[in-house]
């Protein structure tokens, strides 16, 4: 693998969305917490503190980061939904991952959290009606996003980081 960074590639975001495109979506919002879970299972401690990739987070804050990156998309659409065209804060996620939570809560809350909300937010996603996926959002770092768009991001994201973590298992020889 060339860059260690991006193992399943960078995010595209798709310039139309077929309705079986959010279904995909959805799907694997669902089942990102699952896969979280068996990624990370019978680690020990040393194997989550270890960073995924030189200079990179531990596999702790990369569990971690993945509910605080997608509370905030929870609200996201939660805000595109019922707004017109709000302008989102954006947040540090480098800082976020720095701070004790990330390097020192046990990985069994987020994990549990990012079931909680992922239950949440796939019922929320599949209540949308079409045109629901039209309505925007303002990001100021990624400029105008719909709900589609933030739907294929988070999709794409969860999968990014479990494989960060897979990734790492296959090359330390972790099974």
């Amino acid at each position: 693998m060339a860059d260690l960074r991006y193992p399943i590639g960078e995010f595209k975001s798709p310039s139309t969305f077929s309705a079986e495109d959010r279904r995909r979506s959805i799907a694997i919002i669902g089942e990102t917490p699952a896969k979280m879970r068996a990624a990370v299972h019978g680690l020990n401690e040393s194997q989550l503190d270890s960073p995924y990739r030189p200079g990179g987070w531990s596999v702790r804050q990369l569990v971690h980061h993945v509910p605080d990156s997608h509370l905030n998309a929870y609200i996201r659409f939660k805000l595109a939904l019922t707004e017109d065209t709000p302008t989102i804060k954006p947040y540090d996620e480098a800082s976020w991952a720095k701070l004790e939570d990330s390097k020192k809560t046990p990985v069994e809350t987020s994990l549990t959290l990012l079931e909680s909300l992922h239950q949440r937010m796939t019922v929320l996603l599949k209540s949308l009606k079409p045109g629901d996926f039209e309505r925007k959002l303002n990001h100021p770092e990624r400029g105008p996003m719909t709900v589609d768009s933030v739907l294929a991001l988070y999709a794409w994201h969860g999968p990014h980081h479990v494989a960060h973590i897979t990734e790492l298992r296959k090359r330390e020889g972790w099974s």
